[in-house]
Parts: structure tokens; sequence; C-alpha cells
């Protein structure tokens, strides 16, 4: 690349990754991670690179490398998903992968290649869950914000509040958005087949994508194109199976769908297991209980993919018969609506929220908010990491933007319209 690599390139990578709007804190097994999956050419490119997506040019004058090198290196990095290459109208934009959505899912999804999928989901297991750093950094402080979200089963929400159903939070009203649609191997799943850990009974083919995330997917050979009929094929075996559908966290735009068990998923095992609820973000409703119609069968608490669901002793008169029925716990309920799905009495049901829940418009000011909270956003404002003058005014923006009261005062419904635009107008 013209100069000599750095002698520890990887630990150089790790810090450049732990920037971005998904933290990555250091760790043995972060090393032994990346050292499998990036050339030491290829961590040099990524520390790099703009932190925020850029043209072709924009990574030549910022990298100082070559565009002719640039050219042969990029695509090879979009097919092993450590880059992804998106389409702005006019010319491709390249940005460097996150861990989550990102090169995790796209190691997980590949199908050719020189890939060892039992090695990978062992080094991505170790990593996510050995010792819980991951989750902590992002999630460890109380952040809301997480890259997904849940949509409920439409059916599953009561009469009195099926008006409210905005059709952002409608799986059909967002694939009716859009025209290119796509499936691969759900990441999750495929990871916890190699770990012996996936208890459910469906194909791996199940991760389903549209518009420019299926376009990267199809153009990189993650995933596959298929009709809007396959797709929603998907859509009905998950009902059947009550799995929890879960979509990017923007109201506008959304672009991948899953299909998330108990078993596989690892955001809601990161629920169960961290006990931290933002890791997946909540529908704007909530699963309630009428204790009066529950036969305290039990099927709503084994159908709870996170563990929100219990049966608790309803107090008798003397001399009634003892009975249970279903409880939920508001503060982990994902309003998904699968309990529902296996209620036959209709005791349980979905409710509006009493407190609203932040979706962000879009994933601009989703990736944003995402930075506020993890204190990265000042790397997405001066985002050259080969700047003298912008290193200093990231540290100088980085202090004042940690600042509790100011956090607060930028993340308050009040102020965070205002300042978002502020943001999005500057970048422009």
């Amino acid at each position: 690349m013209g100069h000599i690599i750095a002698k520890d390139i990887y630990r150089k990578l790790g810090n450049t990754l732990d920037n971005t709007p998904i933290r990555m804190p250091w760790s043995p097994a972060m090393r032994k991670m990346l050292e499998a999956l990036y050339t030491p050419e290829e961590a040099e490119l990524i520390t790099r690179m703009p932190y925020r997506p850029s043209r072709l040019d924009r990574i030549v004058r910022i990298t100082g490398v070559e565009e002719g090198r640039l050219r042969r290196m990029l695509p090879e990095m979009c097919r092993k998903g450590i880059v992804c290459d998106l389409h702005d109208g006019d010319a491709y934009q390249y940005m460097i992968s996150p861990f989550i959505i990102g090169f995790f899912e796209f190691s997980m999804m590949r199908t050719h290649g020189e890939i060892e999928p039992a090695k990978w989901a062992e080094l991505y297991h170790a990593y996510m869950f050995g010792d819980h750093a991951f989750l902590g950094a992002n999630f460890g402080s109380g952040q809301e914000v997480s890259v997904m979200r849940a949509l409920p089963h439409e059916e599953t929400v009561r009469q009195a509040d099926h008006v409210e159903i905005l059709d952002y939070e409608k799986a059909a009203a967002i694939i009716d958005t859009q025209t290119i649609f796509a499936v691969g191997l759900c990441a999750c799943r495929h990871e916890k087949h190699h770990l012996g850990a996936q208890l459910c009974d469906v194909p791996l083919e199940t991760c389903t994508s549209m518009g420019s995330a299926a376009e990267f997917l199809i153009r990189n050979e993650f995933a596959r194109q298929v009709d809007k009929s396959e797709f929603s094929d998907i859509f009905a075996r998950s009902k059947e199976h009550g799995f929890t559908l879960t979509t990017d966290n923007v109201r506008r735009n959304a672009v991948f769908m899953c299909h998330c068990c108990g078993c596989c998923c690892n955001l809601m095992n990161g629920i169960k297991y961290s006990g931290y609820p933002g890791v997946l973000v909540s529908s704007s409703f909530i699963a309630e209980c009428d204790a009066d119609l529950c036969n305290g069968c039990g099927k709503c608490v084994r159908a709870c993919p996170i563990d929100a669901v219990s049966l608790v002793e309803q107090p008798t008169e003397p001399g009634e018969r003892k009975r249970k029925s279903a409880v939920v716990d508001q503060s982990l309920c994902l309003g998904c609506g699968v309990c529902v799905l296996k209620c036959k009495p209709r005791a349980m049901e979905l409710h509006k929220r009493k407190q609203k829940v932040f979706h962000p418009e879009d994933s601009f000011e989703r990736v944003l908010v995402q930075s506020l909270e993890r204190d990265t956003l000042q790397n997405l404002i001066f985002d050259n990491p080969n700047s003298q003058a912008q290193s200093f005014m990231r540290s100088l923006l980085g202090g004042f933007l940690k600042l509790n009261p100011v956090k607060k005062a930028l993340m308050s419904e009040s102020l965070r319209s205002r300042f978002l635009d502020a943001v999005r107008k500057a970048s422009g």
C-alpha cells in the first residue's frame, strides 16, 4: 500500500471498529476473529477509510491509496462482507462494515469461497457471549437504540387498539413498498447449527431482505433473488411456527426482516442472558393477560422467545381451587404477539403501550442517535482518521458530548429532532 503495514495492525483495526456506531471492545477473542477475517492489507485499508459512506474519489483522497488498487480491493472486501457498497443513484458509496448488522451476518450467510462455518460460529459466539463485554459496551448503560425492532403480528393486537397500528409496524405494508426481494441463510441459525444449539426445525434459508439491502446481498452472493410470492410464503411459515418478526429500527425504508426464534436469535439471546432489554427494541405494543380468561395452560410461557411471560398463582377465596394465570414482565416484553398466537382462550392480547417507544425516522437518524448513545458521534462528524486537525476536533467534540447533561439534553424529545436536523443539514 505504499508504506509498511503497522506491526500490530489488528489492534489498530480493533480500535477503528470500536469507534463505529456499534462498539467493539478489544479482547483476545476479537483478535482471533479479526485475524481470521481480514488480511493485513485489508486491515490497514479499513483503518484509513472515512467513517461515513464515501464515493471512491473521496476514499482515494483520504486514504492516499491509488484508485486502481482500491478498484481491485474494495469489490473483494464487499464480497467478504467487511465493506458495504451502497448505490446512491449515481455511484457506489463504500463504508466500513460494522459488526452487526454487518460482517457477522455476511460471513455466516456466505455460501462461496474458503469459509469454514464451524470456525466462524465459534469465533463469533466467543466474542459476543464469552464475557458479555460486547453487549455491555453497547447496552450496559441503558442504551435504547438498537439496529433492529420487533414487529407485532397484526391479528394479535386487540380490536380497540388495531387502528393504532401504523404502516411502519405492519409487515405487509413494509413489503408493499419494495420491488426487489432476496432470501439467504439466517446468520444466527447457521451459527447455532454449527454450535449444536439450533433447537428449531426450520430451513437455514430464512433471512429476508428488500430494496437496497437485497441488491447488496444479491450482488455479493450472500442471498438469492426471489419473487414477492416466495418472500410472502416465508412470513406465513413464520406465523405458523410462532416466530418473532423483526426489522430495521427505522420508520421509513426498512430493508431487512428477520424471522426470529428464542433458541437461535443472538439479539433475543442477548436479552435473555445479559438482562439488557435494549438489545432488541420493542414494538409500540405490549402483551397483557386477562386473568379471568386465562386457563393457566402455559402455552404463552413456552412461546415467548425471551422468557418474559410466567405463570403466577392467583389469590383465591378459602375453599376455592387454586389456579394460575400468565403474567407479563413489561420491562422485557417485545410486543411481538407470539404469545397471543398460541393463546386459545384469547386471554392474551397486545395493547398499545402507554409510554411511547422511540423508533428513528430513517437509518441516518438511527445511526446518529446510536452513536450519540455510545460516544462515537464525533467520528461521523469529523470522519477522516488520517487528519490531525480532525483528530483534535474529534477529541474536543467527543469530550463535550460525553458530558451527562449534554447527552441527556440531546437525547430528550424536545431537543433531539432539532439537533438531528442540524447534523443532517451540515452533513448534506
